[in-house]
């Protein structure tokens, strides 16, 4: 990884992708994880053996690494937006 994770990072699955959510803590309790809020499901921990890139204050995760709640989630985050807004 070339940079070091912050709260407040963007979080995707593709980069280049549209951002899902966002880092809200990391290393809590000096657990090797991250937790991350997915836009219209909450928060998620996520081991950070699931994150394959941090660069430019995004983070790249592994969907295959991810469970399936998250997931889910991650395939939801954008149900609640207008589509007729760029």
């Amino acid at each position: 990884m070339h940079e070091q994770i912050r709260e407040g990072f963007d979080v995707f699955v593709h980069d280049g992708d549209k951002a899902f959510g966002a880092v809200r803590e990391v290393a809590p309790q000096r657990r090797p994880e991250i937790v991350i809020y997915v836009e219209n499901a909450g928060d998620f921990t996520v081991p950070t053996s699931a994150i394959i890139d941090v660069q430019a204050e995004k983070v790249v995760l592994d969907c295959g690494k991810l469970g399936m709640d998250l997931r889910r989630a991650i395939g939801h985050a954008h149900d609640s937006e207008d589509p007729r807004i760029p």
